[in-house]
């Protein structure tokens, strides 16, 4: 279930049903660069009222106290901007110098669209632009990542030749902290049910998707958005979503430099249960009944990784507990080759 370079790809439709909006609009205020026209909104909010002809694809940057990161993003969008693309930000109350840093732009650049909000993480900034968004497309680009030259040009070009495709997944450039660079080309989507396409992605891993170098449908999108009580990992729901509800197109071109900092590979271990458990609901509530079967298992994965986590943090006894609750989940899970071999290593160290 795929396009090539020459625009084929299989056709497999599934209806997975609208979702209900779960998320509250925030209140916030947009403004812009010149000639822009605005109505009022309750709250106090404004909200640009101008529809642009034409518009294909919004790039939606979320951003948090990223001013010494965002003009690197923001340059290598508005060095791609035409008329059939928007930029919006939406500035996640940061503290820094983010305000100015926005201000600077929208004023050269009057298809720049700033929306300001409390803070309210990651996944509300997201769902808030995609609100405001006025395209078919969103390309969701994180602000501490960069868009390569011509990736709004080949993702034109996917479109084109498939507008159905609910996903455009594209190849990657991942830049690490020590400066080494890998490219990491796009996954094979098959053509296949939903219960065995959520398996290869959530169980399996088989299925890459990543923000910044992918291209999501508007419509879809508002079906499902960003599950905002979860702080982290919260696009696997969406992505999930999109994966068994319209084709998915692929293109092998590097749509996008993904930069791993110090930031980005912490992860806190903070109420890590709790996340997970609510992971997994979030996840199976906007998937088909078909897929139901398979929640078991996939919570018995998300144990199987805060397993990992206690190893890695030398905390065994938390380990062996996330490993009996994983095994309860899903013996078959669980006794997958390399968390079986860690397990034994664990219990033997008693």
């Amino acid at each position: 279930m795929q396009i090539a370079e020459n625009g084929q790809i299989s056709q497999r439709q599934f209806s997975a049903g609208s979702l209900e909006a779960r998320w509250k609009i925030l209140p916030g205020r947009i403004h812009s660069g010149r000639n822009q026209t605005s109505d009022s909104a309750p709250d106090g909010a404004s909200t640009s009222r101008t529809q642009p002809e034409g518009v294909l694809i919004s790039v939606i940057i979320p951003t948090y106290n990223y001013a010494h990161l965002l003009p690197r993003a923001l340059d290598s969008v508005v060095e791609q901007l035409a008329t059939d693309v928007e930029l919006i930000v939406v500035n996640d109350g940061s503290t820094d110098a983010t305000s100015e840093v926005l201000a600077g732009y929208a004023a050269r650049h009057p298809q720049l669209r700033v929306i300001d909000q409390a803070n309210a993480g990651a996944a509300a900034a997201r769902n808030h632009g995609i609100r405001e968004s006025r395209a078919p497309y969103a390309l969701l680009l994180d602000a501490d990542d960069e868009l390569l030259p011509d990736a709004l040009a080949k993702l034109r070009a996917v479109v084109a030749a498939k507008p159905t495709a609910g996903m455009v997944l594209g190849a990657q450039i991942t830049v690490y902290p020590d400066g080494r660079e890998r490219l990491r080309l796009p996954t094979a989507v098959p053509d296949a049910s939903p219960v065995q396409l959520a398996k290869r992605y959530l169980l399996e891993k088989r299925v890459s998707i990543s923000h910044s170098c992918s291209l999501f449908r508007r419509d879809l999108l508002l079906q499902r958005p960003y599950p905002e009580n979860l702080r982290g990992g919260e696009d696997v729901a969406v992505f999930a979503f999109l994966l068994v509800s319209a084709p998915v197109a692929i293109t092998r071109a590097p749509l996008a430099r993904i930069h791993k900092h110090a930031d980005s590979l912490r992860h806190s271990r903070e109420n890590e249960e709790q996340r997970a458990v609510a992971m997994v609901s979030e996840v199976f509530g906007g998937l088909p009944t078909e897929c139901q079967p398979l929640r078991r298992r996939y919570e018995a994965q998300r144990f199987l990784s805060l397993f990992r986590a206690a190893l890695l943090a030398g905390d065994r006894s938390t380990a062996r507990r996330y490993y009996r609750c994983a095994f309860r989940l899903s013996p078959l899970q669980s006794l997958r080759g390399r968390h079986l071999r860690k397990a034994i290593r664990l219990l033997m160290r008693r």
